[in-house]
């Protein structure tokens, strides 16, 4: 995060953001701080008080669950699980775990591992005596390059079914990204199809579990495994299919994140101007020169 804690809220409040994503350390390093900083706590009454909420964090994306190599695997369980301790200090509601990849170990080895690494990175932290303001952890799909697992509903519903077996239930949802879900193969610029994958999701999963959209378009190929985010209305996927996702009643209950870029250098405010538009079904608020008018 390049500005501070407090800065952040506001500028949220600011550009009329009503969510918020955040690193709770650098995204790049293994290495935590022993301490949450000093003001989260402030951040977190600042969000109460600007009505900012749920907040996600968005763990490193170093971890990999689903990987065969121990040592990766034991980084891995030791990250989520400092996330999930430490995410009531700055009042977050979701911790988001990208699915990660089974390295040619295979899907089922990759879901069993997955499921073997939540487990231990919630031991003891929920349960009758737990505190009552632990996250739900949020596996987010994956675009399926490199082996990634949960690129399709299918995947995802065999890691939490999985996890249901083992006593999980109850400390995980799903994050869509749209995005990794066209790199996937989804076709999420057409509503039809949007319908048929949220049908798909109720029957296997249950929308009920489904507690984030990472809302962004892509300027990846559909079904090229790639995952490139850009502004809204400005990529492949376009503005009736993330409109759709937006505003499907089936979908009231979720909250949606950008994860556009240049977000400190203006366009979050654009993209967030570019929610409510999509929303009302006007013209796109055009970004800077250089982005050029969208589609």
């Amino acid at each position: 995060m390049g500005m501070g804690l407090i800065r952040t809220a506001e500028r949220a409040a600011e550009i009329g953001a009503t969510t918020l994503q955040i690193f709770s350390d650098n995204p790049t390093a293994w290495r935590r701080r022993a301490e949450s900083p000093p003001e989260a706590t402030a951040f977190r009454r600042r969000l109460a008080e600007l009505g900012i909420g749920p907040l996600a964090i968005h763990a490193a994306y170093l971890v990999n669950l689903a990987g065969p190599d121990d040592v990766l695997f034991a980084r891995s369980v030791a990250m989520v699980r400092h996330e999930v301790e430490h995410a009531h200090e700055f009042g977050a509601r979701f911790v988001n775990v990208h699915t990660g990849s089974h390295r040619g170990s295979g899907v089922e080895a990759g879901v069993a591992r997955i499921v073997e690494g939540l487990e231990r990175a919630t031991d003891g932290l929920f349960g009758s005596d737990a505190r009552t303001d632990m996250p739900l952890v949020v596996l987010e799909n994956s675009a399926g390059g490199g082996a990634g697992i949960g690129s399709t509903i299918e995947e995802l519903a065999m890691v939490l079914d999985s996890a249901g077996k083992r006593g999980l239930d109850g400390r995980l949802a799903v994050c869509l990204d749209s995005a990794h879900l066209w790199g996937a193969g989804y076709d999420v610029s057409n509503p039809a199809a949007i319908d048929d994958l949220l049908v798909d999701f109720d029957r296997l999963i249950g929308l009920d579990r489904l507690a984030m959209i990472h809302l962004n378009d892509s300027t990846s190929a559909r079904g090229s495994r790639h995952d490139r985010h850009t502004h809204l209305g400005e990529g492949l996927i376009g503005r009736e299919g993330l409109a759709h996702l937006l505003c499907h009643p089936a979908l009231s209950h979720v909250a949606y994140y950008l994860e556009t870029p240049g977000m400190e250098d203006g366009f979050d405010a654009i993209n967030v101007a570019r929610l409510g538009d999509l929303a009302a079904g006007r013209p796109l608020t055009p970004g800077p020169a250089t982005t050029g008018e969208p589609a």
